[in-house]
């Protein structure tokens, strides 16, 4: 269509219909080609409209605008913008367009009310921005008085984090000079006032980019970064907290468009963004910041610079921490804090590094960017090798990151040498970190082939001999890991029989020693990471009930390296991990070519792998989890999250064992897997939601406003690249969903699922289309859906009729189900069933006649709609068989089948409404006249 006024009137009747999103197409398409001033204000004015149904207000005020200044008169225009500034928050600009309307067309009702509705917020603004007003004037004076006792100064500094929650008392402590205030005390040596006024800067800066900007300007980067350099953890992460909040004003606040007040005063804020990560790079390196105020710039770095959407093309950020800051990274990257002089570093601090690297280096979008990186690491390296200890560090340290990298300077000359010689030095800090560069060296086939033929005797006799603990837990992780470099294919056997198994009792043996550190106790766990991969080895862990809970402490602890070895390590014993299941014929193909085979281990089939779920569940796995999804930091990673999507997706396997995983917080915990994981990790947890959803109370499962989060993650596994196992419980998980509410029924809707529910009412298996039918029926009681079926251009209604005549008794009941929703609700949709096809009355009748009585009672009732809506359809099947059919169930006397009597019965009285039948004299309806 090139014309704009047949796409108006097009837009038009779509928006009548009720299918806002197509008007808005219409009216979009309309103005790209309307060169018309008038034509262009009506298509805005129309388009304002969908917007504010679509609830996209900024949207909806801005068109609204633009029809306004094409013509000031326009009633429709104010009145919709006076909609859009009163959701926006903007009351005072309202009212006045509000009252402009008024004036024109004083006896319009809709005017009115939204004038008063405004009034009455306004007052209600007035006075409590007057009651905060007193109430922050009464902190202040407080908080100024050095001789008020500490306490009050205390209690006043945690009311003003209350009031700075609150949009008034945020203003009224900003306008009141609060800032300078909050630097006061953030200066101040007392713990509990520098938190209280963090925590009030969070208020103050949350989602309002023109607060954050002034304050980052007032208070100033090196303050903040000097506070979250604090040696106290809680004083570091509550500035990591408050630092992390100011890059999401800004950043978003750059992405939406600032109108009003705001728009003539808010410069652009990058300049503030680069400045503020120029600080946290700065800070790195410094000898002056606490290993807790590394760890949180560590982690700002990794949250703020790496795209967040591969699509966006600009990665510049990254080029510019590259540029700026790859060798500050480094630097902390091959600290030995053992060693005298060395930067302060907690133990997470390593795998931090390796996460940020990692980030980099996944960002980059050439081979051109991705050579300079590894040109840079190797440089450094090399530059690095008078000092082996810190350039050893360094390449472990790129080898749990970016690998391809590591790899690259493991081959710089002079590097494996220097590994093999520091593995033999009497040091043990030299010996130590010599053996982690080891084990992270035989990540890959070539390289654990060069470390087996070369690497392995030394390893044994590490593990031998040595006397310190700490050498010998890392020697055995090196010796699990190369032992198990077969994977679960049980004819690879790397160590001879019985072999896994003793190092896997000196690995539960070490991981349940309290008196070991907790770092030395995590390669423990690294270890069985690699054996599990053999079945006898998690039969064996599973029965040991004090390993396991020894484990579960670890991941709940302080010390985050040890979350994706735990994941693994369940992973493995839940056999989680994807297997492809090789083709019968191409396995005896491959015998036949005398090509080698993988075998399964004869326990990890299916009993076995239910046995070691029941027994984790036992040992509190659940728990173990939950905390495990709540820690915050670089090393919970996406392919770690998978790890746990995974795992809670085995454990809720089995129907009999949801009820548990939902008591424990298991539900809760899946909810940001769904957003935060790998693709595939995502799409677990959705999984796992779904078989939640089906076989619990969602609203139990998933209390308050959570149930309506789980929405999009189910609709998203109604996508053609997931298995059709994961279609079908979406689907039936949506069912009993759309069951519960007209809320969530909307939320179904608004995330787009009718039209991919109505895709897999085709589908060619019977269960996933039934499935279908069944979620169709219970979004039937929506209004939108119910117009969907009155388009007299698809054959939504023709697809029901026919799969209401279908043999399989599920679709029927489904299929009728939704027709006679449909046909109660909307009985101008009655008329339209004979034109579907000619089989209709067969069809209904054959549902009467049905020995199931679900199906009588569907067929009974969609009659009855039937002949309410239309005395022409009464009268078609009164002179079919239906009336012989109504006349033996309204007499009958079975108390189950009550409602299939009371429906016929009422089929039969309105017949003789019409005057089609008439009542003989034993009383019994059946004459037709």
């Amino acid at each position: 269509i090139t014309d704009s006024s047949t796409l108006r009137e097009e837009g038009n009747n779509h928006f009548k219909a009720g299918d806002v999103e197509q008007a808005l197409i219409c009216y979009t398409k309309a103005l790209k080609i309307s060169d018309c001033r008038s034509e262009n204000a009506v298509l805005y004015r129309n388009r304002a409209a969908c917007y504010l149904k679509l609830e996209d207000f900024t949207k909806a005020e801005a068109d609204a605008t633009k029809a306004l200044d094409v013509d000031q008169g326009d009633i429709k225009a104010r009145f919709r913008r006076a909609q859009a500034l009163q959701k926006l928050g903007w009351l005072d600009q309202a009212f006045m367009d509000a009252q402009t309307c008024a004036q024109l067309e004083p006896k319009n009702k809709a005017f009115q009310d939204l004038l008063r509705q405004l009034g009455a917020q306004i007052q209600q603004k007035v006075a409590q921005l007057s009651s905060t007003d007193s109430q922050v004037q009464q902190m202040f004076k407080l908080l100024l008085d050095s001789s008020a006792p500490i306490s009050d100064r205390q209690k006043a500094a945690q009311n003003l984090v209350v009031l700075s929650r609150e949009d008034a008392g945020a203003e009224q402590i900003f306008r009141n000079d609060g800032v300078k205030l909050l630097q006061n005390l953030l200066d101040s040596q007392q713990e509990e006032l520098i938190l209280s006024a963090l925590r009030t800067l969070v208020g103050l800066c949350t989602g309002h980019q023109s607060r954050t900007m002034a304050i980052v300007n007032e208070v100033g980067m090196d303050r903040l970064c000097g506070v979250m350099a604090s040696a106290a953890s809680t004083v570091s992460l509550s500035a990591c907290h408050l630092l992390q909040v100011m890059f999401e004003a800004l950043t978003e606040g750059m992405k939406k468009e600032i109108r009003g007040k705001d728009e003539a005063i808010l410069p652009e804020p990058s300049r503030e963004l680069r400045s503020m990560l120029h600080h946290l790079i700065d800070m790195l390196p410094a000898s002056s910041v606490s290993g807790a105020g590394r760890d949180s710039a560590i982690n700002l770095l990794v949250k703020q610079v790496p795209r967040k959407s591969l699509k966006n093309p600009d990665n510049s950020l990254t080029l510019w921490v590259i540029d700026q800051g790859l060798k500050k990274i480094l630097e902390v990257a091959g600290t030995v804090p053992e060693v005298e002089g060395g930067l302060p570093l907690t133990d997470n601090t390593p795998m931090s590094c390796s996460v940020l690297l990692n980030k980099l280096y996944d960002d980059l979008k050439s081979d051109k960017e991705r050579e300079n990186f590894n040109k840079l690491c190797e440089e450094y390296v090399h530059s690095d090798m008078e000092n082996k200890l810190r350039a050893i560090q360094t390449v472990s340290v790129l080898l749990q990151g970016p690998s391809d990298v590591g790899n690259r300077t493991l081959e710089l000359s002079g590097v494996m040498d220097a590994v093999i010689s520091l593995c033999a030095s009497e040091n043990i800090t030299q010996q130590q970190v010599a053996v982690e560069a080891l084990i992270h060296a035989a990540g890959k086939a070539k390289r654990a082939s060069f470390i087996t033929a070369n690497g392995v005797a030394l390893l044994k006799d590490l593990y031998k001999k040595s006397e310190n603990d700490r050498i010998r837990v890392r020697a055995l992780v090196g010796l699990c890991k190369l032992g198990s470099a077969g994977g679960t294919d049980f004819s690879m056997k790397q160590f001879a029989e019985g072999s896994t198994l003793k190092l896997t009792k000196q690995c539960r043996k070490w991981l349940c020693n309290e008196a070991l550190p907790p770092t030395s106790r995590r390669w423990a766990i690294e270890g069985l990471a690699y054996l599990t991969l053999d079945a006898d080895v998690k039969e064996d862990l599973v029965e040991d009930k004090k390993a396991l809970q020894a484990m579960f402490e670890l991941a709940k602890s302080e010390d985050k390296t040890v979350l994706y070895a735990v994941g693994s390590t369940l992973v493995n014993c839940t056999n989680s991990y994807d297997v492809e299941k090789p083709d019968p014929q191409m396995v005896e193909l491959a015998k036949y070519a005398k090509q080698h085979v993988p075998e399964e281990h004869p326990k990890d089939v299916q009993s076995f792998v239910e046995k070691r779920v029941v027994k984790l569940l036992e040992a509190g796995v659940v728990s173990a989890m939950v905390c495990m999804v709540k820690q915050e930091s670089p090393a919970l990673t996406e392919a770690c999250r998978e790890c746990i999507a995974r795992v809670i997706l085995a454990l809720v396997e089995r129907q009999e064992d949801r009820g548990l995983v939902v008591a424990q917080g298991g539900g809760k915990a899946l909810l940001p897997l769904v957003s935060e994981s790998t693709d595939r990790g995502k799409f677990k947890a959705a999984q796992a939601l779904a078989k939640i959803t089906i076989t619990s109370n969602p609203e139990i499962a998933f209390p308050g406003e959570r149930v309506y989060e789980v929405v999009r993650p189910l609709v998203s596994l109604l996508a053609l690249d997931c298995t059709m196992l994961q279609n079908f419980e979406a689907l039936m998980a949506l069912t009993n969903l759309a069951g519960i509410s007209e809320r969530l029924r909307q939320k179904i809707i608004k995330e787009k699922a009718v039209p991919k529910i109505e895709g897999f009412m085709f589908e060619d298996h019977d269960m996933v289309r039934a499935a279908a039918t069944e979620c169709m029926c219970n979004l039937a009681l929506s209004t939108e859906v119910q117009k969907l079926y009155l388009a007299t251009d698809s054959d939504r209604l023709k697809l029901l009729v026919l799969y209401s005549g279908e043999d399989d008794e599920r679709l029927r009941k489904a299929a009728s189900g939704t027709l006679a929703v449909l046909t109660g609700e909307m009985p101008e949709l009655c008329t339209c069933i004979p034109g579907t096809t000619s089989h209709w009355l067969e069809i209904f009748q054959a549902l009467l006649l049905s020995e199931n009585q679900d199906l009588r009672h569907r067929g009974v009732v969609i009659i009855m709609n039937l002949m309410q809506a239309d005395k022409s359809l009464a009268e078609k099947l009164m002179e079919s068989e239906a009336l012989e059919i109504l006349s033996v169930l309204a007499k009958g006397d079975n108390p189950n089948q009550a409602s299939i009597q009371k429906a016929a019965q009422r089929c039969l009285d309105l017949a003789i409404e019409y005057g089609l039948i008439r009542s003989n004299e034993s009383g019994v309806n059946g004459n037709i006249i």
